[in-house]
């Protein structure tokens, strides 16, 4: 006969996600009974701007990030589609053919409303 081998099977911990106390550890209720409510970042921003900091804090309205070195996405201006293309007579962007056929189609101040609607500094003229 066959000697029986003993397997041992270890139980691992739930995952944190299934914690049922997880809930109350992180999120606990105040003394008075009621639950504490989190803040949007709106919030936070809108509570910061109401205090007295000093010149030299840090905090999250005063963080300035740099200029991006990649080059701004251009989208058509006809169907949003991400646009390869630009019309040299209008300025538009487009992204397929026949986009391109209905940008020189569009009479003058339609186009020059797609340009200040996109903010375009030169208005076609």
């Amino acid at each position: 006969m066959v000697a029986e081998e003993t397997v041992e099977v270890v139980k691992k911990p739930p995952p944190v996600f299934k914690n049922p106390s997880f809930q109350e550890q992180f999120r606990p209720i105040s003394s008075s009974g009621k639950k504490r409510t989190w803040r949007s970042l709106k919030q936070v921003l809108a509570q910061e701007r109401t205090l007295p900091w000093p010149a030299d804090i840090v905090h999250y309205s005063s963080i300035n990030a740099p200029p991006s070195f990649k080059p701004a996405k251009k989208y058509s201006d006809i169907s949003g589609l991400p646009a390869r293309y630009t019309d040299p007579q209008t300025k538009l962007y487009f992204a397929t053919a026949e986009e391109f056929a209905t940008v020189r189609s569009l009479p003058m101040d339609i186009t020059a409303g797609y340009l200040a609607l996109r903010g375009a500094s030169s208005i076609v003229g």
